[in-house]
């Protein structure tokens, strides 16, 4: 038998000589390659990408050119802890949609950048995914002051940008699309649930978060909204951050006598917040931690005795008992590690890429104009947490919203889950008087100005 090198040399040169003749002869030359790997196999196993490109070649059909998406997270500085996770988990979207043939026959190719936890960085890499990768569409992005450096970027460079996060609200752009919760989906629903008899009918809420845009901005949206119901806020307090001293905080929040903490702190300074409530003798029964920023993941840094019985609100707990989020988590933990906890903006994150996807393969294009005027149709995604649907008017997500109470283990038990998707709100009337957003008509409309009444 000659050797298996001789064989494909002669198939080759035979196949060369033939081909001018017709495409018959390349389709015939392709099927005798692949019976030739066959009965070679147990001579010389070919590689399945030597054959794909050998067959690619003999039938004059290319590759299909990847689509360079940009992942825009940070990897280094104080955010890195909770963006990496981010980062991960819209690669395995990436990884899957791949697996399943691509964008339009094409696929995805991300593009990573590292913001760095610096606003000016996320601008320059921002700029960098743009004009060097050309990519439509950005995915990335923690902090609103991040997000907000980002913008200018996308809206000169007609380029989209998928944002995951719960945020605070009081903003849209045409170029952006929001993944995460507005007050009104997620503070807003939790607070009407600790005033019913099921949550305890608490009546005075304390207001703590670390000093910049969300906590200040969601607060002043949580006054307004309470200013005719049966809670009142006595109480609000702001902190840096890796803030670890709430030594005075606690104290102020015992002379209010507050029997609901509202905690929208971010990043490390939970580990001491938690830690020093059972220092300072307070009790999750008569004043429980309400927290809007931070999940399974940020749970992590802190021992569970400190967290267990109090509370958070989100969309997405890893402990839902479904087989979409079940079989979400597992794919996850199979890539990265059983000891990873998934947590909401994960899923948001994970979700706006399949968003995209559907939008784009819809269009049959990649220019982000065209995958608009998709995205302002009503599309729908049925995620790990359940059904999602882009707001054609302002760009941001229906969502459910769910209260976890902490256990032992660091999961959440779900206490209270919302009956229906709930449209999100960017500028609460209430709040925001005049003030409403309907790409689909006429666009921003803009009322009077408002002063946030807590910002320095």
């Amino acid at each position: 038998m000659p050797s298996p090198a001789i064989l494909r040399k002669e198939n080759r040169d035979i196949v060369l000589q033939k081909t001018h003749t017709g495409k018959s002869f390349a389709l015939v030359a392709a099927l005798l390659f692949a019976t030739i790997s066959f009965t070679l196999a147990g001579c010389e196993k070919l590689s399945k990408d030597s054959q794909d490109g050998l067959v690619e070649q003999l039938l004059g059909k290319p590759k299909p050119e990847p689509i360079q998406v940009g992942v825009l997270f940070s990897q280094t500085g104080s955010m890195a802890i909770s963006e990496t996770q981010l980062k991960h988990v819209v690669l395995q979207a990436i990884e899957e949609i791949n697996a399943s043939g691509g964008v339009l026959g094409r696929p995805l190719e991300p593009v990573i950048q590292d913001g760095r936890t610096r606003e000016d960085i996320f601008a320059k890499r921002a700029q960098e995914l743009v004009v060097e990768s050309k990519v439509p569409v950005i995915f990335g992005g923690w902090r609103s002051v991040d997000r907000k450096a980002v913008i200018p970027i996308v809206e000169n460079s007609d380029t989209l940008l998928f944002y995951p996060l719960q945020y605070e609200g009081n903003e849209s752009s045409r170029y952006v699309f929001y993944g995460g919760m507005t007050p009104n989906q997620q503070i807003l629903p939790s607070l009407e649930w600790f005033m019913s008899p099921e949550g305890g009918a608490r009546r005075r809420v304390y207001l703590i978060g670390t000093d910049y845009v969300f906590p200040r901005t969601a607060n002043f949206i949580v006054r307004k909204f309470l200013e005719d119901k049966s809670m009142q806020v006595v109480g609000e307090s702001y902190v840096p951050f890796d803030h670890n001293d709430f030594t005075e905080t606690y104290k102020a929040i015992r002379e209010s006598n507050a029997d609901l903490i509202l905690s929208t702190i971010n990043g490390s300074s939970n580990i001491a917040f938690f830690r020093q409530f059972a220092q300072q003798g307070f009790d999750t029964q008569a004043s429980p931690i309400l927290a809007s920023s931070i999940g399974e993941a940020g749970l992590r840094s802190i021992p569970a005795a400190d967290t267990t019985g109090h509370y958070a609100c989100w969309s997405f707990f890893q402990s839902l008992k479904t087989d979409r989020a079940r079989s979400f988590v597992q794919r996850f933990q199979e890539e990265y590690g059983s000891d990873r906890p998934i947590h909401d903006p994960m899923e948001s994150a994970y979700v706006q890429v399949y968003l995209w996807r559907e939008a784009v393969e819809r269009a049959g294009s990649l220019s982000p104009k065209d995958v608009t005027k998709v995205l302002e149709t009503n599309i729908e995604f049925e995620g790990p947490g359940g059904l999602v649907k882009i707001d054609p008017r302002n760009h941001h997500t229906y969502k459910r919203v769910r209260i976890g109470r902490i256990r032992p283990d660091q999961q959440f038990d779900v206490v209270y889950e919302s009956p229906d998707l709930i449209r999100p709100e960017p500028y609460p009337n209430f709040a925001f008087p005049g003030w409403n957003c309907d790409w689909t008509h006429g666009g921003l409309q803009r009322g009077p100005a408002v002063k946030l009444e807590n910002q320095r």
